[in-house]
This record gives structure tokens, sequence and C-alpha cells, in this order.
């Protein structure tokens, strides 16, 4: 079990950050640290540096959540440049072959329908994937010839939304973990006759975090400058949503706060995961274990922070 007791974060929760083109994932959690002043900050759901969109960021206390959150579920809006392919499968690259046999909008939406449900998938050499416990890209980056693996993957829906300029398309995506839209882009080009690769990535979606509520850089650094940026911090339970919900009686406050097993309750299922409040306050994760509910994750409140439920 997490156990977080006396600990002194003045911010614990969620930024859901705008990441701006040409920055890393890594480089967000640095800006975010040096904005609040955390030690214990990390992004759940990396983006390509010259991706942008939504980038789940936990501060404080959210860390100890992440094995718990859902990030599954995710939306991108990208374009698709038909006309070259590339080694990386997006704009970065280097050429590997090209064409002129463009297709149209039809024939573009036909073959989206080819790359629904679970597909595999052959991701770029210039990918995250570990092989031999060794990043792709890292080995691609010296040379390296390696059999990238195909991989399932899943993918609820692409809708061609329109063409762009220099023979584009305009995508939106919503698909599982793991999907590589820069191998949907190129497999767009190999089922068309026309290759292709990814212009453009914006993911407006992860899991419950939106891009209708996603925080820009900017806006961060004001809020922090204002001292008002703890305000904005999004609830630590906001994203587990998913799953049940268990409100403790008052009654049982110091069995809570000692981390102490209660009765199951007989609607929760063996092994399922509960988040857990007692009165109003979310104190973290149970698991059902045989007849007994188990805290896996237990976030003691701070002195003065705990009000029960009137």
């Amino acid at each position: 079990m997490h156990l977080t007791g006396k600990v002194h974060e003045s911010m614990n929760g969620f930024i859901n950050v705008l990441k701006p083109p040409g920055m890393s994932s890594a480089a967000v959690v640095g800006f975010v640290k040096r904005m609040t002043k955390e030690k214990h900050v990390g992004h759940a759901g990396t983006l390509d540096p010259e991706a942008a969109g939504v980038l789940p960021v936990m501060i404080g206390r959210a860390t100890r959540l992440f094995d718990y959150l859902v990030d599954k579920e995710k939306s991108y809006v990208a374009e698709c440049a038909f006309g070259a392919s590339t080694d990386t499968q997006d704009a970065q690259g280097t050429v590997l072959e090209t064409g002129d046999q463009y297709p149209d909008l039809d024939t573009v939406r036909r073959a989206c329908l080819q790359l629904t449900g679970d597909i595999l998938q052959r991701p770029s050499m210039y990918s995250a994937i570990k092989v031999g416990g060794k990043p792709l890209y890292a080995r691609a980056r010296r040379g390296e010839e390696v059999e990238v693996p195909e991989r399932t993957v899943h993918i609820e829906h692409i809708e061609v939304m329109g063409e762009m300029a220099d023979h584009g398309v305009l995508l939106r995506v919503d698909c599982g973990r793991g999907t590589y839209i820069r191998s949907v882009c190129d497999d767009l080009g190999r089922l068309t006759g026309c290759p292709a690769h990814m212009r453009f990535l914006l993911r407006t979606r992860s899991g419950a975090f939106t891009i209708e509520q996603a925080m820009t850089l900017e806006e961060m650094a004001a809020f922090a400058e204002a001292g008002t940026l703890a305000e904005h911090l999004l609830p630590l339970d906001l994203p587990l949503q998913h799953l049940p919900e268990l409100s403790l009686p008052m009654k049982m406050q110091k069995q809570a706060l000692n981390g102490v097993r209660f009765p199951a309750p007989p609607e929760i299922t063996e092994g399922q995961n509960v988040r857990t409040s007692l009165g109003n306050r979310f104190l973290g994760i149970t698991r059902r274990e045989g007849h007994e509910m188990v805290w896996k994750v237990l976030i003691l409140p701070e002195p003065g922070e705990f009000e029960p439920r009137k």
C-alpha cells in the first residue's frame, strides 16, 4: 500500500497541460516543477515533441494514483500528407518514397474503414517502443537495423474531416492506448497507393482530460505569478470517475485514517478497485480482497485539511 502521511506539498492534483509543438513531455514536467516548486511531478501519457495537445501532469500526491488512471481512450486531430513517405512516418524524417497518384476523399474514407477495430500496426523505427530494453529511436540514431514488431492496437473511429493544402487530408481519430497516428498515416498511403506521412498532430483527449479544459504554459505562468495556480488544479479523483465510488460513514474515521481493512460491500466484486472517500473527502483507492476492502493508496489529510461532511 502506498501511504502518504506527513507530507508538505502545497499543491496536490492534476494540471491538464496544452503542450506546444517542439517541446518534449519531460520539458513540460520541468516547467511545471518550476511553476509549482514541487518535487513530485510527472506526466501521464507521453506526447512526441513535434505533437501538441493534451498532456495530463500529476502534482504532489496525485503521482500516487498513476497506476489507476485510464488513458486508453484517446482522440487526435491529424493531417495526413500524401505524396511522400518518411523513415519516421512524420514530416521530420527522411523521404523514402514519393508518388503523385493522390487519392480523393472517398478513397481515403474507404481506406480508413480498413484501419478501424483491432488492427496490426508496425510503428516507425523512430518510436519509443523498447526492443531489448532500449527505445527503437535510440537504436535508429546509432544506425542499428532492428525488425520493428507488429502490435495489435484498437482504433474506434477515423473521420475524414476535409482536404488541406499540398495534398493533405485532415483526420479525427478515436483510438486506444499505444496507437501511433504516424503509422495510421503511413498505412493510409499504402492502402491508397500513394505514399503518405503525418504532417501535424494534436491530441484532443486523453482519458478524462480534454482540450477544452487544458491550460497553456503562458496561463500557468500567469497563475503562478499571481499566486493562484493551486486554485486551478484539477482534483485528485477527477480521472478516477471510471471506478465505482464508496463513501465511508464518519464513524469509521479513525479506522480509515489508520488504513484499517473493513468489510467489503456485496456489490463490489473480487479484485475491483474503488475510489473511496470519508464524508466528502477523497481518501484513496481500496480493493476487494476476499471479504475485505484493502487500502492500496491512502492519502492522509494534512493538519487542518480534513473537513467532515456536516
